[in-house]
């Protein structure tokens, strides 16, 4: 008996059996715990000076940083984060993917979860980083501030845990690289003038790889980001598209990537030149670097999928040195074409989930959601800048969506003993299936469907429910490619195509084997997704465009999901701290 605990009878405990056993019980409990850390970091909110593209300009950083500080967890780590607001704006913060179980007071869209933190005045985000290792993030979820407010969440398996690639040794280095916009004026002014004249926001000056947009613009050149690498070594290269509103091709010059990892689940390796990563995505390759001595570019451009819509048409660039002397010009790759939808598609549904996927065997809820853009008629006696006088809008299932304004869904929710809905904040009537249904994706849609109803509904679930959920891509007013972000959960993307969904024939399409599971999903333009979970985080969570033209414009709800039997099922009680509207 002792032998089979891997002891020798020279070696024998005195103890008796079942207080050994015990010992030994406690002895890796207490090494559990030794292995899950509490980490307190304080992010201070204030203007900066940073200097891009010819001329200097204050933005609002983190810490002064641009971008923010990158966290570092391993995987069953606790954090607590203290936002300290010097800026100039109402500010939230969003841990983007991070599953907050019963921690929804900790997720940070404004008047979702909370009340924004008032200049002068601060909040502790508390919650466990448990059950996801890769690549997350952190932004500002308050307006446009998350176009400098924003930075890495990187967590890694718990000591002693193996990655479950390359072999289960870590790799020889980790590389955060996060590719944002940049606009040569205040973000929140570029949102403020749309949201008053109705019109399109400006497009972005340029894109940047880690805040810098690369020698390829001017007065750039200096500044472009540089990584040093060394031949032979394989990098983990964390992918993060911090981007407000477009989707990017990535590609670096004569190496192939193999993707392992989106939005902070494992994939099986799928090895590609070229990513397609949408706002708010996450991806992790593997490069080994076994080329030429040299330099060679990373860059970046949109995938841009709306025909006739302005966007940013440039390039940022990035630079993989293997420690060479810069004589000559760095090896460039060849990206593809902005519209090139199929090389869109290849990427997104070549991925598959690394094991077995644990789907329901039930579905409880069946939901048909349609998402697009459309119009509002403009006030009478007023000019606006839309189409032939109107103001842009988007919606889900015709409801455009209205974030409350004198306190958060979540606390009217919470104290009002999980109520239904709270008049003047929020109702619990969000519709299941869109109220007309139509040719969804024809080349003419009905003007009589341009118009959504804007309104502040959520859906309610019960706990433990399990959800399918087509998101159906509409050609209202210009089809596009929607990336849908759900707060508080992933989900299984089982399947996506173009065209109508139709249950008769796509059904027989899903991937009930090993579908990727992910936080954020691009709906195809003139096309559907098809997605599964299970209910089981109550509180209050945003599904929502992470083009944020298009949640300014309302393309968002919210899931209300119930209280479950007992204190593990149920959402925490707010925070002492939490801010007040």
């Amino acid at each position: 008996m002792h032998a089979s605990l891997g002891m020798s009878t020279s070696s024998r405990s005195s103890l008796p059996y079942p207080l050994l056993l015990t010992t030994l019980a406690l002895v890796l409990l207490c090494s559990q715990l030794t292995i899950a850390k509490e980490q307190y970091h304080e992010f201070v909110v204030k203007e900066a000076t940073v200097t891009r593209l010819c001329g200097a300009q204050r933005i609002m950083t983190v810490n002064g940083e641009f971008p923010g500080p990158t966290v570092e967890v391993a995987e069953g780590d606790a954090l607590i984060v203290r936002v300290v607001n010097r800026g100039s704006y109402n500010v939230t913060v969003h841990w983007h993917g991070v599953r907050q179980m019963r921690t929804g007071w900790a997720d940070g869209p404004e008047f979702v979860t909370q009340c924004p933190i008032r200049p002068g005045n601060s909040y502790a985000y508390r919650f466990t980083v448990a059950g996801q290792e890769g690549t997350l993030w952190w932004h500002a979820h308050s307006s446009w501030l998350r176009a400098t407010v924003h930075g890495a969440l990187l967590i890694r398996p718990r000591a002693g845990v193996p990655y479950p690639f390359n072999g289960g040794e870590p790799p020889a280095r980790e590389i955060p690289i996060i590719i944002g916009e940049w606009w040569n004026m205040n973000p929140i002014d570029v949102v403020r003038t749309a949201t008053r004249t109705g019109a399109a926001p400006n497009i972005s000056d340029a894109l940047t790889v880690n805040g810098q947009p690369g020698d390829l613009y001017k007065c750039s050149s200096n500044g472009t980001t540089t990584f040093a690498v060394k031949s032979g070594e394989t990098n983990l290269l964390r992918f993060i598209n911090a981007a407000l509103n477009t989707e990017l091709f990535v590609s670096l010059a004569g190496h192939t990537m193999t993707v392992v990892g989106a939005d902070a689940s494992y994939t099986k390796p799928y090895a590609t030149s070229v990513l397609m990563i949408a706002p708010g995505q996450t991806t992790d390759v593997l490069v080994t670097f076994d080329q030429a001595p040299g330099r060679y570019y990373l860059a970046a451009r949109a995938y841009a999928s709306a025909q006739g819509v302005p966007f940013d048409n440039t390039t940022t660039t990035a630079i993989f040195d293997y420690g060479t002397a810069a004589t000559t010009s760095p090896a460039m790759p060849t990206l593809p074409a902005y519209n090139d939808t199929a090389t869109a598609t290849s990427f997104t549904t070549s991925l598959r989930g690394l094991r077995k996927a644990e789907l329901p065997t039930r579905v409880d809820e069946s939901l048909f959601f349609t998402v697009g853009v459309g119009l509002f008629n403009c006030s009478s006696g007023q000019t606006c800048g839309g189409p032939n006088n109107t103001r842009f809008a988007a919606s889900i299932n015709n409801v455009s969506f209205v974030l409350p304004s004198t306190t958060s869904i979540l606390q009217a929710h919470y104290s009002g003993g999980g109520v239904a809905s709270a008049p003047g904040v929020f109702t619990a009537d969000f519709p299941a299936n869109p109220p007309v249904q139509f040719d969804y994706t024809a080349q003419n849609v009905s003007r009589a469907l341009w118009q959504p109803v804007p309104g502040t509904k959520v859906y309610r679930l019960k706990y433990g429910a399990a959800v399918q959920l087509v998101l159906q891509g509409t050609n209202v007013f210009a089809a596009e490619n929607h990336p849908i972000h759900l707060h508080g959960y992933d989900f299984y993307i089982l399947a996506e195509g173009f065209g109508n969904f139709d249950a008769t024939t796509d059904t027989a399409k899903f991937n009930l084997d090993d579908p990727p599971m992910r936080n954020t999903v691009g709906v195809p333009v003139n096309g559907w997704a098809v997605i599964r979970f299970v209910a089981d985080n109550p509180g209050v969570w945003l599904m929502h465009c992470h083009l944020d033209v298009h949640i300014t414009w309302g393309l968002a709800m919210a899931f209300l999901v119930e209280d479950g039997v007992g204190e593990l099922e149920s959402l925490d009680a707010p925070p002492s701290d939490l801010p007040l509207c």
